[in-house]
């Protein structure tokens, strides 16, 4: 290699399948040529796992040159520099560790994290599912936190898509979302967590590019939260045995799908066990509280060669490995396989050479397998070596420097026009449409078949009310002797990606945001979670730049830092990108349970409130899907006012003035309303010309609009005196009332009916999405 040419190093980089760009190779050749040698095959797979885009972030880390002006870091300039602004002193740890934690009560925090399976998910739907929320475990248990609860967002095409469309290695979306829906289900049940957050949403771009977002939610004693390995303390691989599965996996999910990769990169798809994962998850809670170990990290992508690197570099060390060690499935691996498979349920501890045996009993006694297979050390250089053959001499400094690479960012907004159609006559028929349409209608096949309950902290669940309407968030109580709980909701609206990247990362936190208000959270921690694709092409990176952009005007605006996060890039298939997807999970605590909020109607008689301005925002909206238009006009968030209007809502709740509350989002105050109304069993009579809006003379535009940042609020007559008292100066009207009727009336601009509806009728059409 040391004499290669370019074009030799780019055939060594493809025959290895080490994903690296020639400037890439060309510094590994140069550093070799330092050590007058030749790198080994372990080494140089080392190397590629290290610095692929799935491991180390090269976009968000890089340069990017974008309209005369250049960016360091997208991760730095934007995401990071939010919350160093912001500077909350309830973060505890962030963007420095397998997940993000918050300090909770009792001494307690919180840790969350979100990852993408979006790769293997599109290969082998359940096994990649599975192993999505297998991993998305380990990184809670790599904080030594206890896994209390899961999430999962999942974007799919359309379920009826036209076979004959599909070109060849592209999965049916049908298949895929059944095998990626088991998967998941599966897992987490299996381990006893529950799953108690989540969408799903369909789009035509997902038929090439499945989305899978797998999130943990997890509790530890901060006092246990140990992070101080050092030299001389032994490294343990404990868990599943090593195979051939996994290997190439971050590769793998560092490009593009195409016809091939069934065929190809099958075998980076890794198998979940999550029984096994269970008792590893037992043992690992028991070294915890005995303090028996100075660290932990999981073996996710790049297993071991991602694990033990990242180690040593946290702290500054060194570290020398004994691959003969490893505990292995069967014979015949390679030692760079052995060092870079991505095999699940494993785990890389440090541990004190006096509190070995300790640990290797809580193992034992767990039927946990888990081997001494090295050490860490002081010389800051990483020493592999397998059968007494040195096999891999690589400085950590080396190891973490990949060339930064400078790449060019164009965005220029698409051209849209706003359509132009006459208004429907018959709007109960339009919001029928609306409320079987695949990103409105019930999920609940789906959410039936993860448990939401088993361990008994959920107190508000995915479906509410007699008729399982949809909750805005999940409420658990994660300690016995504490009424504070924790709030997790989540917000992702990539249909206006097609109009306005900008503005759909702004939605997207927005509605996380106000789903967590809307049940009574507050003190809101932020995950970003981007699916995007090619960032080689200008335009791609773009878009990116724009929503990163959003993500820290937003989050400054509502001073809620981001904790973690994880980028998916590369997201291309032969049917395109996909399109520009930000899923914003939000984590926040309501102080005491027994004030929680549901959105389901109460009793008759009591009024209804909307919170928030509505505008022509419909750029995007489910209401121009169902008529065949995109349109150009995205919903905006203005900031200051969505502030003082989530603060306002904050403070109702809080002085028990509110009965439900239900944000406004796909569909808008239509479907909103229909909502309340089928879940709690109650009707609702409405008035339009109540609703405060910017100069909006369409019922259809009223009643359909997207606009951020409002809500539906239901209060006693007892209470409204105080309520309107405290909204004052907010932009907040009474537009109706909780009926006695099974009805859903809703007055037009000039007197007539716009909607008149029974709630059966209704309930039965958000229930029945065709093709489901």
């Amino acid at each position: 290699m040391l004499d290669a040419s370019d074009r030799q190093l780019e055939e060594i980089n493809q025959e290895l399948a080490l994903g690296l760009n020639l400037q890439e190779m060309k510094t590994i050749k140069a550093f070799f040529k330092t050590r007058r040698r030749n790198p080994t095959d372990v080494e140089l797979q080392t190397i590629g796992q290290t610095w692929s885009e799935h491991c180390y972030h090269k976009t968000f880390k890089g340069k990017i040159k974008s309209n005369g002006k250049e960016i360091d870091s997208l991760f730095k300039t934007y995401i990071a520099k939010a919350t160093d602004e912001i500077k909350q002193p309830w973060c505890f740890s962030v963007f420095e560790d397998n997940a993000g934690i918050v300090e909770f009560d009792k001494g307690y925090g919180i840790a969350v994290k979100v990852e993408t399976h979006n790769h293997p998910s599109a290969v082998e739907p359940f096994g990649g599912a599975a192993t999505g929320v297998g991993g998305v475990i380990r990184d809670i248990l790599g904080v030594w936190a206890d896994p209390i609860a899961c999430t999962d967002v999942l974007g799919f095409g359309p379920l009826g898509y036209d076979y004959k469309k599909l070109p060849p290695g592209i999965k049916h979306p049908k298949y895929v979302y059944m095998g990626v829906v088991a998967g998941i289900g599966t897992y987490g049940n299996n381990m006893g967590i529950p799953t108690v957050n989540g969408a799903i949403y369909f789009d035509e771009s997902y038929v090439g590019n499945v989305v899978v977002y797998c999130g943990c939610i997890g509790l530890l004693p901060l006092k246990k939260f140990r992070k101080t390995a050092k030299p001389n303390d032994i490294i343990i691989l404990a868990g599943g045995k090593t195979g051939r599965d996994g290997i190439h996996g971050v590769t793998f999910a560092s490009a593009e799908l195409t016809e091939k990769s069934e065929e190809i990169s099958r075998p980076a798809v890794q198998i979940a066990n999550p029984i096994e994962e269970e008792k590893l998850k037992r043992a690992i809670i028991e070294i915890r509280d005995r303090e028996l170990a100075s660290s932990i990290t999981d073996l996710g992508g790049g297993g071991l060669s991602s694990a033990v690197g990242e180690t040593a570099r946290r702290f500054d060390c060194g570290a020398t490995i004994q691959l003969e060690k490893v505990s292995l499935k069967y014979h015949g691996l390679a030692p760079w396989e052995i060092y870079v498979s991505e095999s699940q349920e494993r785990m890389l501890l440090t541990v004190p050479a006096e509190k070995l045996e300790e640990v290797t009993k809580i193992f034992e006694k767990e039927d946990v397998g888990a081997t001494a297979i090295g050490k860490m050390t002081a010389d800051k250089v990483l020493r592999i070596h397998y059968q007494g053959e040195a096999v891999t001499e690589v400085d950590i400094a080396f190891l973490f420097a990949p060339p930064k690479s400078t790449k060019i960012a164009e965005y220029k907004p698409p051209n849209l026009t706003e359509p132009s159609f006459p208004e429907p006559r018959n709007l109960t028929g339009t919001l029928f449409q609306l409320l079987s349409s695949p990103n409105i209608a019930s999920k609940e096949s789906v959410v039936r078949t993860y448990d939401h309950e088993v361990k008994g902290n959920t107190v508000l669940k995915p479906l509410q009310g007699e008729s399982g309407g949809p909750n805005d968030a999940a409420i658990l109580k994660p300690i016995d002797d504490s009424w504070k709980g924790i709030v997790i909701s989540c917000g992702m609206n990539p249909n206006y990606g097609k109009v306005d990247t900008y503005w759909m990362a702004a939605s997207a936190i927005d509605e996380a945001v106000r789903n967590n208000v809307s049940v009574g959270g507050r003190r809101i921690a932020l995950l970003d979670n981007f699916t995007w694709g090619n960032p080689e092409k200008p335009e791609r990176l773009g878009s990116l730049v724009q929503a990163c952009k959003a993500c820290y005007d937003t989050a400054v605006a509502f001073e809620t830092p981001f904790i973690s996060g994880k980028d998916s890039l590369y997201n291309e298939s032969p049917l395109g990108p996909v399109t520009p997807t930000l899923l914003i999970t939000a984590l926040g605590i309501i102080p005491d349970i027994r004030s929680a909020i549901s959105m389901e109607t109460k009793a008759p008689n009591d009024a209804i409130y909307i919170a928030g301005q509505t505008y022509r925002e419909l750029g995007g909206s489910e209401y121009y899907k169902l008529k065949g238009h995109l349109g150009r006009t995205a919903p905006e968030v203005r900031f200051s006012q969505a502030k003082r209007t989530l603060n306002a809502v904050t403070k109702a709740i809080d002085e028990g003035l509110v009965k439900a509350c239900h944000d406004l989002s796909e569909g808008g105050l239509g479907v909103a309303t229909a909502e309340m109304a089928f879940s709690g069993g109650y009707g609702m009579e409405l008035d339009l010309r109540k609703v405060p809006n910017e100069n909006l003379n369409r019922n259809d535009f009223i009643m359909f609009s997207e606009s951020n940042s409002r809500f539906l609020i239901e209060v006693s007559e007892k209470n409204k005196h105080d309520f309107e008292t405290l909204m004052r100066g907010k932009t907040c009207t009474e537009i109706g009332k909780v009926s006695k009727t099974s009805s859903l009336c809703i007055h037009g601009l000039n007197d007539d009916i716009a909607v008149d509806a029974s709630l059966s009728h209704l309930l039965t059409r958000w229930k029945n999405m065709p093709n489901w």
